[in-house]
């Protein structure tokens, strides 16, 4: 009597209306599936495996959008390096020799191991510098996945690194023990098989691109190839290539003496600048100072000499600096508080393990209704704290507190104009979704101390907490008799 329910199937109707199904075979019977039909808890399970899932790192970076009237300002006045990088009249990176420690990142030292800490995984190398530097076994040549460091490193050992973070607050600077060599077009990793292209290019230049690094690409060295490879011939990448592996010769065959020594130095700031951002988005490269300007302008000619155009050297009265007013940027790049075009405002704290940014309607008051006030203010935000994170090198873990909105479209049109922003940052950044309380989470590739920290140091009054704590213990208390000036003993 019951045998027709057992052969039947049943299935539950969704709520919502589908127009699509499918044929399937199901225990031996053709089944039709409507999308949607799915049990409760199947789905739950399937949207709880994809909320797990973190997909963001896939996802595939946005064109950078163009932007007019790009320069780039180098002053070498009082007998120091300072970098300004304008779109329009907007100061949006700035890069300075004159801070309280010089950039290490990039140079290579034969170091020697002191200490091994098999419960972190990693070893403290000596390289010169004050504070050693900390190595994770990840990072040592030739170590593989599961490898111990006590294994690998031994006491006194002495072993080439190369700084790719300088050392921040307490923590000494991150070394690496693989090698790699950032060039104008490309960088080399020797020892290495591996190749890459940069996802920012468009898919028909990567294949362009990857069908000339497999002819020319040396046995033994890995190649990256970078966004500046745009449009550039095979034959000078080869060059570049070619260039890279000389340096890579006189690093692996310097013997300077015992560790720890420096043996190779990434160049002057302004060079590494020019390699890491100017390309043919740029309209003008003005430079004060004369010797240098030749400098630069035969490393130009060298490297890109299809940028040999916008070059020019600066001589007026009036400062570089002054002219395009890049200190006054500068000072209000310093303040907690930043003010958006419309009247609203931006409040970013820097704490030990990230920096928090608040977003504030201030003075705008909109026209049409609450929700496209904090839209259009959001949109103005998103903008303005891209920014920011440039001008500031605000690095590390961001949070973002916009102001709340309802819609779920204009959620992911804000997220979508954020990104965008970011996509002219050559610094790596991780957007994620909005969360649960509102707010936004990202990511952004710490390197080197930021602007703030450049320009400023810790107040010995109040150990950097920026506040004036008022004396419990004043004398006007004393005169009320709330507190007596003497102890009492019973």
């Amino acid at each position: 009597m019951f045998g027709i329910f057992k052969r039947s199937t049943v299935v539950r109707k969704s709520e919502d209306r589908f127009d699509k199904s499918e044929t399937k075979w199901f225990k031996g019977q053709k089944v039709k599936i409507k999308s949607g039909t799915t049990s409760s808890s199947s789905f739950n399970r399937n949207q709880n495996r994809k909320a797990s899932r973190q997909t963001w790192f896939r996802e595939k970076p946005l064109p950078v959008p163009v932007v007019d009237k790009k320069q780039m300002l180098i002053s070498f006045k009082g007998g120091s390096s300072k970098i300004a990088i304008l779109e329009g009249a907007t100061l949006v990176e700035y890069y300075t020799a004159e801070s309280k420690s010089k950039s290490l990142v990039g140079n290579i030292y034969l170091g020697k191991v002191k200490n091994i800490l098999p419960g972190m995984e990693a070893a403290f190398v000596s390289f010169g510098e004050e504070k050693n530097g900390v190595l994770y076994v990840a990072d040592v040549a030739n170590s593989r996945r599961g490898s111990k460091i006590e294994n690998i490193l031994k006491q006194e050992q002495e072993i080439l690194v190369q700084v790719v973070k300088d050392a921040m607050g307490e923590k000494g600077a991150r070394l690496t023990g693989q090698i790699s060599f950032p060039g104008r077009y490309l960088v080399l990793i020797p020892n290495s098989n591996s190749k890459g292209i940069s996802r920012r290019l468009p898919d028909n230049e990567r294949t362009r691109l990857d069908k000339i690094i497999k002819k020319i690409k040396p046995q033994g060295f890995g190649v990256i190839v970078r966004t500046a490879a745009e449009g550039v011939n095979e034959a000078s990448l080869k060059s570049d290539i070619d260039k890279l592996i000389n340096e890579w010769d006189k690093v692996s065959g310097n013997d300077s003496g015992s560790a720890p020594v420096l043996i190779h130095e990434e160049p002057d700031l302004s060079v590494k600048v020019i390699r890491e951002h100017l390309g043919t988005n740029f309209k003008k490269l003005l430079i004060q100072g004369g010797k240098h300007f030749e400098e630069i302008k035969e490393y130009i000619n060298e490297t890109s000499p299809e940028l040999n155009d916008i070059v020019e050297s600066y001589n007026d009265e009036l400062e570089l600096f002054e002219r395009y007013h890049i200190e006054d940027q500068i000072k209000k790049a310093l303040d907690r508080k930043v003010w958006l075009p419309s009247g609203g405002h931006l409040i970013i704290d820097r704490t030990e393990a990230l920096t928090v940014i608040d977003v504030n309607t201030g003075k705008f008051v909109g026209k049409d209704s609450l929700e496209q006030t904090v839209y259009e203010n959001n949109l103005e935000a998103s903008e303005e704290i891209a920014r920011q994170l440039r001008l500031r090198d605000i690095g590390g873990i961001i949070v973002i507190d916009f102001i709340d909105m309802e819609s779920v479209k204009k959620q992911e049109s804000l997220l979508q104009k954020f990104k965008q922003e970011l996509a002219k940052d050559k610094t790596r950044t991780q957007v994620f979704n909005v969360s649960r309380l509102g707010l936004v989470e990202m990511t952004r590739k710490n390197v080197s101390a930021g602007l703030i920290e450049s320009f400023s140091e810790e107040c010995e009054e109040c150990n950097g907490r920026g506040l004036i704590i008022n004396d419990i213990f004043s004398n006007n208390s004393v005169e009320d008799n709330l507190l007596e000036s003497d102890a009492v003993v019973e």
